[in-house]
């Protein structure tokens, strides 16, 4: 019981773990490439990227403690919904490096479908175990909703971009 603590802040952490590399290998990307991109007028601006992840990358961690707490650790029960919960975050990761790093808007665009088809399952599964893990997922599945429209949206208004860098 003494360290539930330990657990609790190493889930509520790990997702921001992965976002904070992302962020970090690919800053130089995001201002000289990303803002000569065409986007649609209701794009956040990019001031609002790191606190609305930073947000969400919490809820979504202490929702995968919630879940994991549930089901007594790593159990055999976890394997489903913390499998789906690991494999939507690595997606979720591997989404800056194709669009900023390789500048590829293709596997951007198949990462971020693929994410959003995970984290809905990673939803489904969780609920039944953890209506509060659940409800935390909510924001985070909006927030995904816009980034895939958005990533939809720069796809095809930057059709020269979808391959990969060409300098």
């Amino acid at each position: 019981r003494e360290r539930m603590w330990a657990y609790t802040v190493g889930f509520t952490v790990l997702p921001h773990v992965g976002g904070f590399l992302g962020w970090f290998l690919n800053r130089k990307e995001i201002s000289a490439w990303y803002e000569k991109l065409k986007k649609p007028s209701w794009c956040p601006p990019r001031k609002m990227f790191p606190v609305a992840w930073t947000v969400l990358y919490t809820g979504m961690g202490y929702a995968s403690y919630l879940v994991w707490n549930d089901l007594g650790g790593c159990s055999s029960k976890a394997i489903v919904p913390l499998g789906l919960y690991g494999a939507q975050l690595a997606l979720n990761w591997a989404w800056p490096p194709f669009f900023f790093g390789a500048r590829n808007l293709n596997m951007a665009l198949v990462d971020i479908l693929c994410l959003d088809a995970l984290a809905i399952g990673t939803l489904c599964s969780w609920y039944p175990i953890s209506r509060v893990a659940a409800l935390l997922l909510l924001p985070y599945l909006g927030w995904l909703a816009m980034a895939t429209c958005l990533t939809i949206r720069i796809w095809k208004d930057n059709p020269e971009q979808k391959a990969g860098k060409s300098d």
